[in-house]
């Protein structure tokens, strides 16, 4: 399948904040390629990069050194920029920092009416976006009046009404309660699997990057594991060093196998626990 995005030895460092000092490196030789309709989890603790590797993909941050390639667009080409952010749309943390309309359809349009989108196309882009994040019967609401969740989901509204082929999230549920969480990745799996739209999602939230198809873990800037959820969080001691958490029922299975239960390494569900653990003592 072709890669929707090829990082090449990314290196990034923000300016020193006081004149003298050395600049501050914050990714530090990044090599990921991601392919068309993957669904991949940037995980990391705060400081890890993750975030601002993030802000490479649709051209917020250009690399110090290497390079990105989002469907063959140099992010660091500045005559490519239009054409970068109507292929990688960026969903944010806040949701309060992307709506700019008072009423929900109008935030929906505000980014199809500047490209100036004849307006029965833009209609049908505005009404299939909020149907396709579950917001359609508020269209008329103001967002004020929404939860934290439904806002992000109008604000995820916007970016798919613009069509694009990959969506980046950075810790679009920090801000969220369960309930929002649960609302903003339920949608994102459904753009995913409905739609192939390829997502990279940045989090810290164990339980959300198990839930996707393939997990990156970031540390002081560089990509320490890449692989499926069940192959990453059977490195429990390797993440525990990074004061990373990993899901409940993989941690029960470490402790397991360390005191001699013959149990797979690469267990993140309960369901899964079960069925081992009923194999195990021949009740299967």
């Amino acid at each position: 399948m072709k890669n929707i995005i090829e990082i090449k030895d990314l290196r990034f460092s923000y300016p020193a904040e006081i004149d003298g000092d050395e600049p501050v490196e914050v990714l530090r030789g990044i090599n990921l390629e991601i392919a068309e309709g993957e669904f991949v989890a940037v995980l990391g603790h705060n400081g890890s990069g993750k975030s601002t590797l993030a802000k490479h993909l649709n051209g917020i941050l250009v690399p110090s050194s290497g390079k990105v390639l989002v469907d063959g667009i140099d992010t660091a080409d500045e005559n490519k920029l239009f054409e970068l952010r109507q292929c990688a749309g960026m969903v944010f943390q806040n949701p309060d920092n992307q709506i700019v309309s008072s009423i929900v359809e109008e935030d929906v349009a505000f980014a199809l009416e500047n490209l100036g989108v004849p307006y029965e196309e833009m209609r049908k882009r505005v009404d299939d976006a909020l149907r396709d994040v579950r917001m359609y019967d508020f269209r008329m609401h103001s967002p004020s009046q929404l939860s934290g969740g439904q806002k992000q989901r109008v604000a995820i509204a916007g970016i798919i009404a613009m069509r694009p082929k990959c969506i980046i999230l950075d810790e679009p549920t920090a801000m969220l309660d369960p309930q929002g969480r649960r609302e903003v990745m339920a949608t994102v799996k459904r753009l995913n699997r409905d739609y192939g739209t390829t997502i990279v999602l940045i989090t810290h939230f164990m339980d959300e990057a198990a839930a996707c198809g393939r997990v990156v873990v970031m540390e002081k800037g560089k990509a320490i594991l890449d692989g499926t959820p069940e192959e990453v969080f059977a490195h429990v001691e390797l993440l525990k060093k990074m004061r990373l958490d990993v899901p409940q029922v993989t941690e029960l299975v470490h402790e397991l196998r360390k005191e001699g239960f013959e149990l797979p390494a690469d267990i993140i569900t309960e369901e899964e626990c079960v069925e081992a653990l009923m194999k195990l003592f021949g009740k299967a």
